[in-house]
């Protein structure tokens, strides 16, 4: 197994973050658990994250939630406000997110993170 650890940004009140730890976890890593509505990304990590997924901030907001309805919603922000936000109110990241090394995959569905485990993956 590879010696490349896991890190798990993870919402435990979530289905699909709790089948992704479940996921790994079946496979024998032992992931690190981040849960990041207690302990949010900082901006930096928030940018680092955004890089290793290859998207921009805005594409990992969750807009069903009622912080974004009410402050959000129908606007257009920049990187530096999406992220902004990300960091004012953690319950609008999309979840989970698995890193491993310098990649990180958003586990919707669960099975995503698949190809992230195998080795060079």
């Amino acid at each position: 197994m590879s010696t490349i650890p896991v890190r798990i940004y993870h919402n435990k009140r979530c289905s699909k973050s709790r089948a992704t730890c479940q996921l790994v976890a079946e496979r024998g890593i032992a992931a690190e658990i981040i849960d990041y509505l207690s302990t949010p990304p900082s901006k930096d990590e928030l940018r680092s994250l955004l890089d290793k997924l290859g998207m921009p901030a805005a594409a990992l907001v969750r807009r069903g939630e009622a912080v974004f309805r009410e402050h959000y919603a129908g606007r257009s922000l920049s990187e530096d406000e999406w992220l902004d936000a990300l960091v004012a109110h953690p319950i609008l990241i999309e979840r989970p997110i698995v890193v491993r090394g310098d990649q990180a995959v958003l586990g919707r569905p669960p099975e995503k993170v698949l190809k992230l485990l195998q080795p060079g993956g």
